[in-house]
């Protein structure tokens, strides 16, 4: 990697929190921190076009190595010139390792210290073999700013000494993807594991840390079945008091809006989630008032926008929230792609809010009366 293109600033930090606001250099852009990433699996965020999605305020998607490996295959997409011209993105985009999906296949899936044998269940059923070297061959052709190393993790609850393994194995592939990894316009991060027990996570992050320069951190493991207090009991000692400063810090996986709150207090800088995309298409919209469900026909006759505090292009186009609940029942696409809309919007705009109060210096504040207010609600 060259260095030169990839830096971090950190611009500011709450006094009353752990939060922090900083800049990620990339190739294509800056990306102002904290972010929320929509999720582009493959290589399109569902329903909304890139134009639409520069409108809404995204500086940065993410895209799937698995599923971009199955079809159309890294080799089309580097004959197309990478990602970002073949979806037409000329942004930052960051791919993930394809570890969580090989997770989700767990039942049909061998892993070894060389690496993993899956069954691509979602693919005509056939039987894929990665190694370290092989993932980092397909993220180097997909080409993306910023790609994870293979890791490996587990579902909760599970026993320690499964953990230990995940651990263990995403350590030693980190050191296999990091001598790999060659290209020089695309950054590599590295993937802390260890389940809800912070010694694990403690001692996967110091391997990290001996293996190489890593340009920044992801925060893998969580999302896969524990309750948000449970993810915080770990999360908030491991960012606010042993992730390297200078590094940004990336909770993988995370789109609830009151977790993004919460976390960037303990001082995460990115996430992701497909929340907002999948919630959307089934009729369901964040909001200043908490979850709105519009399959419910308590907004059959309901004139006003689907929320009066948001300024995105569903909220003041004119939709009424009655028509909203229409398209929901008849299951029409521009129902998903009104909402998704809204979705994105919301969490980008959170960020941006979020963003000021970290500079303004008032980020317990801002916590404490997001806490107390409606939008908290049902997330």
């Amino acid at each position: 990697m060259d260095q030169s293109l990839f830096t971090y600033d950190v611009l500011a930090e709450d006094p009353g929190t752990h939060a922090r606001a900083g800049v990620l250099h990339t190739p294509h852009g800056d990306v102002p921190t904290p972010i929320f990433m929509p999720v582009g699996t493959k290589a399109t965020v569902k329903g909304l076009t890139p134009a639409s999605l520069e409108a809404l305020g995204a500086k940065i998607v993410l895209a799937n190595t698995y599923h971009l490996s199955m079809r159309p295959g890294a080799d089309l997409v580097a004959e197309m010139g990478g990602l970002h011209d073949f979806m037409g993105w000329h942004h930052p985009i960051l791919t993930d390792s394809g570890g969580f999906q090989v997770f989700s296949h767990e039942e049909f899936c061998r892993l070894s210290d060389d690496g993993v044998r899956f069954r691509a269940v979602d693919y005509d059923g056939k039987w894929v073999s990665w190694t370290p070297e092989e993932n980092m061959a397909i993220a180097q052709k997909l080409g993306a700013d910023v790609v994870m190393q293979l890791d490996q993790c587990v579902g909760y609850p599970a026993p320690r000494s499964k953990v230990e393994r995940s651990v263990e194995l995403s350590s030693r592939w980190a050191e296999r993807c990091y001598a790999a990894h060659t290209r020089p316009d695309q950054a590599l991060f590295g993937i802390v594991q260890g389940g809800m027990h912070l010694d694990l996570r403690l001692r996967s992050l110091r391997h990290l840390t001996e293996v190489g320069d890593f340009p920044g951190f992801g925060i893998g493991g969580y999302s896969v079945g524990e309750d948000h207090e449970t993810m915080f009991e770990t999360l908030a000692p491991l960012v606010s008091e042993h992730m390297p400063a200078e590094k940004p810090r990336y909770l993988m996986g995370v789109g609830n809006p009151t977790t993004l709150v919460r976390a960037v207090a303990c001082g995460v800088d990115m996430f992701d989630c497909v929340l907002p995309t999948r919630t959307a298409r089934t009729g369901s919209a964040f909001s200043s008032e908490g979850r709105l469900n519009f399959r419910h026909a308590r907004f059959a006759h309901d004139r006003g926008p689907l929320d009066p505090a948001c300024s995105c292009p569903t909220c003041t186009g004119g939709f009424s929230r009655a028509y909203l609940h229409h398209l929901v029942r008849q299951k029409e696409m521009l129902g998903s792609i009104l909402i998704s809309q809204h979705n994105i919007f919301y969490l980008l705009d959170l960020m941006r809010r979020v963003r000021e109060a970290v500079a303004a210096g008032t980020y317990a504040s801002f916590v404490e009366d997001w806490m107390a207010s409606p939008a908290a609600r049902d997330w």
